[in-house]
């Protein structure tokens, strides 16, 4: 597994924010049994990034959480059964492309607040719920953020990261 990692704030942590996206990226990989290399872009911003993306991608005006740019379209979420094509890799390491994941620094630190639990926790969780996207999943429909919300939290068990 490859994570492209890039920081674009003076935010600092105390947790080790590749290990824990390792940690996590690794566990949504296994539980969906999508074994082969993956490589994932994590950036972490601030609103004004994240809202520059959200209006050019989404035509949202506003920062949001979390941003996922997948990049293979999947006919159903997570195919175990995918086979690695080479228009999907990335030549230099063999690592399937999964796609973007961008996080606004001040929301993740703003919801861990809210919410009542640690920044560790919150950032966990939007990688968690940006990797369920970039395997295929979505949560337009009440049946579909019910399958998220749990796969997110059986991750998040998984590693013993909790509220």
């Amino acid at each position: 597994m490859t994570i492209l990692f890039e920081n674009e704030t003076e935010s600092s942590f105390d947790f080790n924010e590749i290990e824990i996206a390792e940690r996590v990226i690794g566990e949504a990989l296994r539980q969906e049994g999508f074994l082969c290399g993956c490589e994932v872009s994590l950036t972490l911003t601030d609103d004004e990034g994240i809202a520059a993306l959200n209006k050019e991608f989404r035509a949202i005006d506003g920062p949001t959480d979390v941003l996922s740019f997948p990049m293979l379209d999947f006919p159903e979420a997570a195919p175990a059964d995918y086979e690695v094509r080479e228009e999907d890799t990335n030549p230099d390491t063999g690592d399937v492309m999964l796609g973007d994941i961008v996080i606004s620094v001040p929301r993740m630190c703003a919801q861990a607040d809210e919410y009542g639990h640690p920044v560790l926790r919150e950032y966990a969780f939007l990688i968690a719920h940006s990797m369920l996207h970039l395997l295929g999943y979505d949560h337009m429909e009440e049946d579909e953020r019910a399958v998220m919300e749990e796969k997110q939290e059986k991750i998040l068990s998984a590693l013993d990261i909790r509220r």
